[in-house]
């Protein structure tokens, strides 16, 4: 990004009219020459005031590519959760089977005997 000293120092107005110079397809060696600027920081704030011009759809579009992508990150995760927790459900199943027993206390009778 340009250094911030050139707006104030400059003015907002002369880095606009100099970078649609530039755009207009003017040189930005002559350009940074006439006006006694860096080429650096005139492409610096090319950049700068393109920033807000880009594409608007594809910036919603980059947007929801990301948010697909995590929510097929997440999908992921939720579904090794579930097959672990399955895998542990029927091991405990199988344990249970195997000792003939379901796992609950027995019962006893209320007069003690």
């Amino acid at each position: 990004m340009a250094n911030s000293k050139g707006a104030p120092r400059r003015g907002l107005e002369f880095w606009k009219k100099a970078v649609a110079r530039l755009e207009a397809g003017e040189s930005a060696g002559a350009v940074a020459q006439e006006l006694g600027v860096d080429v650096r920081g005139l492409n610096r704030w090319r950049q700068r005031l393109d920033l807000p011009q880009q594409d608007p759809q594809g910036q919603r579009e980059a947007a929801l590519v990301k948010e697909v992508e995590k929510l097929k990150r997440a999908l992921a995760d939720k579904v090794l959760e579930v097959d672990f927790l399955q895998g542990a459900l029927h091991k405990i199943e199988a344990r249970r089977r195997k000792n003939g027993s379901t796992g609950a206390q027995a019962s006893t009778t209320k007069s003690g005997k």
